[in-house]
């Protein structure tokens, strides 16, 4: 009898997160590209105090992080579980004088063993570059939201993005066969759940969740999040060609604690 292949896990993609193509991927993103336009005009929509004392989950190599310092936010803890990425954003914001960051190893799906990170401490959260979409398991994403509704006030905004798998007319008909082998068996062994993938590339190895909408506004809903605006990342903003390269195409969600 064949061995049972294992499905993806939390730690498989922390390992490839802790993979050295993988570091040095987002660590010259971090160095040379920074925020995207689309991030700078919807983070000065919704977090218009620079006082405002933010939790950016998923902060990787610092891309993010340092970005909200250079736009005059001072009051800012970033998030990583993997190890390696948190030393690369430490070491960024050493080299660029930025002063007075938090960078704490904790796992967006057990924000409760972060004793640091308080209930109800943080006006504002944000999961950019589809960071919970890089979680596996619909039930642990839904986790992820929670603790982040816990760690925020009331009438915090959540700022975060997605892959949408019925944004593009080639991609839906992917999606479709995709749906036909699920629906006989024959998907990807590792995948858990209907909209995943794995897949190699030159940086290394990435899981991925792409959702459509309608599963999205459920999870805020299931998370006690209040939908704000949702919208693709084109519509915001004409990224250069760097931005573009980086990153596919993406929809922006925004919540609210009420």
């Amino acid at each position: 009898m064949a061995p049972e292949i294992a499905k993806i896990t939390g730690e498989t993609v922390r390992a490839d997160f802790n993979s050295i193509n993988a570091v040095l991927h987002y660590a010259r993103a971090a160095h040379f590209l920074g925020l995207w336009e689309s991030e700078r005009i919807l983070i000065g929509k919704y977090f218009p105090d620079c006082g405002a004392r933010l939790l950016e989950a998923g902060c990787g190599a610092g891309r993010v992080t340092a970005g909200l310092w250079h736009m005059g936010y001072r009051h800012i803890t970033g998030f990583d579980f993997a190890e390696e990425l948190l030393d690369q954003a430490r070491n960024l914001a050493t080299e660029q004088g930025i002063a007075g960051l938090k960078f704490l190893h904790a796992d967006a799906t057990r924000l409760g063993d972060c004793h640091i990170i308080n209930d109800s401490a943080f006006d504002g959260a944000l999961f950019l570059f589809n960071g919970l979409m890089q979680i596996p398991g619909r039930e642990n994403r839904q986790t992820a939201l929670r603790g982040l509704h816990r760690a925020c006030q009331t009438g915090a905004h959540l700022i975060f993005t997605t892959h949408d798998r019925n944004d593009d007319p080639v991609e839906r008909a992917k999606w479709q066969r995709e749906a036909e082998a699920w629906a006989c068996g024959e998907q990807a062994p590792r995948l858990l759940e209907f909209g995943d993938r794995y897949f190699a590339h030159e940086h290394g190895q990435t899981f991925m969740h792409l959702p459509d909408r309608a599963e999205i506004l459920a999870d805020l809903a299931a998370t006690s999040w209040t939908h704000v605006e949702d919208t693709m990342r084109r519509e915001v903003a004409s990224e250069s060609r760097a931005v573009r390269d980086f990153s596919d195409e993406c929809r922006f969600w925004v919540a609210i604690k009420i």
